[in-house]
């Protein structure tokens, strides 16, 4: 309990908390490209594709990744301005964005 978040005082009362931030640290690459990394890292070797590079205000990202997963047939979810799609098939994946009209580069090894 070093926890130094002020959250009652008996001067001023209830104490609201600093609001987080709504907008995600999303990384936008100069070339415009949206790119496509493999990941496994703390998954238990259970590898998903990170589509990174799409920006938020001009794309809505969680409908887009539902389009996604079910042209992919696999999972995947939406973090931090971040789609993650379950599997290793970066190809197909590949062909559905560039279908999108994104500009894609597959990332990584």
């Amino acid at each position: 309990m070093s926890d130094n978040n002020l959250v009652y005082s008996t001067e001023t009362g209830r104490i609201k908390a600093p609001e987080a931030s709504s907008e995600p640290d999303v990384k936008l690459f100069k070339d415009g490209a949206v790119r496509i990394e493999r990941q496994t890292k703390g998954r238990k070797g259970k590898g998903v594709m990170l589509v990174v590079g799409i920006d938020p205000q001009e794309h809505d990202l969680k409908k887009l990744a539902k389009q996604l997963k079910s042209k992919m047939g696999q999972g995947g979810a939406v973090k931090n301005g971040i789609i993650e799609i379950q599997g290793d098939d970066r190809e197909k994946l590949k062909g559905l964005l560039e279908s999108a009209g994104f500009k894609v580069k597959i990332a990584g090894g």
